[in-house]
């Protein structure tokens, strides 16, 4: 496995990470967890050094189980979570919203750290940044907890290009992780290059567009009724049926490399960026093999060229999240 360092914060990590949410939720009855702990720890004999999870999984059972899967290996691992929705920290009761309180803030860190086994977090993200907060409060609380060893470094998740700014001039931002693919290449106008001029690193989450770039999606799939693409209107049967023509572009383009759609899915994020560095998700051995594989799939220049000549003819269809969901992003 190769290695990557996230920006300007000499945070070194796998050049791909471990998303670890569907594991306890969004895409369905969560997985065994005595499974789930060794498909985490397959991760790390494989290479994977980066493991993400947040608070809001569950609430709190992913934590509960990354925690128990990384504590034989802890220091040789680097574990992002998250905070920010408005959850109490002590009995885990949605409420609605965000919270970014600073007296939230320091309590849900509290939760983490007890429920992840460890006495640091690596790397804290604000889930969602909350309009009633502001972001330098936030990161001020943030700065404060790295001063007491608390947390080593200090992320946004889905934030505008303003709150970055304000946030890095309390105190310097690590990471943002925002959703990024060729299924969904918002960032690339604006994102991209403010963290590139700030010296911040970038993790993709769903860097396979929540599957569907893996090609084993059609208008025909039917998910479970608690999976949340059920909800999104990118996956509704006619936007999947429009959208099968990227994913027919990226099998062109697999056959020709001797890999999976995948994988290219994946190598082309890389490919990007040498700061970038995608999490994607599994429950399954065999595909968190499979996306180890992207990165050793060499995109040249003139793949990169033809693929986005290729997907520039093409119109995605459908919005990438609910309407209230998209209303808690870019803030």
């Amino acid at each position: 496995m190769k290695n990557r360092t996230l920006g300007n914060s000499h945070l070194d990590v796998s050049a791909l990470g471990l998303g670890c949410m569907g594991m306890s939720s969004a895409y369905g009855p969560a997985g065994d967890k005595q499974a789930m702990i060794a498909l985490i720890r397959a991760a790390h004999e494989r290479g994977i050094t980066l493991f993400d999870t947040a608070e809001a999984y569950g609430p709190f059972a992913n934590e509960e189980l990354v925690g128990e899967a990384l504590a034989p290996i802890r220091d040789e691992v680097v574990i992002s979570t998250k905070f920010g929705f408005d959850i109490d920290p002590q009995t885990g009761e949605r409420g609605s919203g965000t919270n970014s309180r600073p007296a939230h803030i320091r309590a849900a860190v509290e939760g983490s750290l007890r429920r992840l086994r460890t006495d640091r977090i690596d790397l804290l993200f604000q889930h969602r940044v909350d309009p009633q907060v502001p972001i330098e409060d936030v990161a001020g609380a943030i700065k404060e907890l790295i001063a007491q060893g608390k947390v080593k470094h200090y992320g946004l998740s889905e934030p505008s290009l303003q709150t970055v700014r304000r946030a890095h001039a309390v105190h310097p931002v690590a990471a943002v992780q925002n959703e990024y693919s060729l299924f969904w290449r918002g960032p690339e106008a604006d994102m991209l290059p403010l963290v590139e001029e700030l010296g911040i690193g970038f993790m993709p989450f769903s860097p396979l567009g929540a599957g569907f770039l893996t090609g084993k999606i059609d208008e025909n799939t039917t998910f479970d009724p608690t999976d949340f693409r059920n909800s999104v209107p990118r996956f509704s049967p006619e936007a999947r049926k429009a959208n099968l023509a990227l994913v027919d572009l990226v099998k062109i383009v697999a056959e020709r490399k001797q890999a999976t759609p995948a994988q290219i899915a994946l190598a082309w994020l890389l490919a990007q960026k040498p700061w970038i560095v995608p999490i994607p998700g599994t429950t399954k051995l065999h595909r968190l093999e499979e996306n180890l594989g992207a990165v050793d799939v060499a995109l040249t220049r003139n793949d990169l060229h033809e693929i986005d000549v290729a997907t520039s003819k093409i119109e995605i269809e459908g919005e990438r999240l609910p309407e209230a969901a998209l209303k808690m992003t870019g803030r």
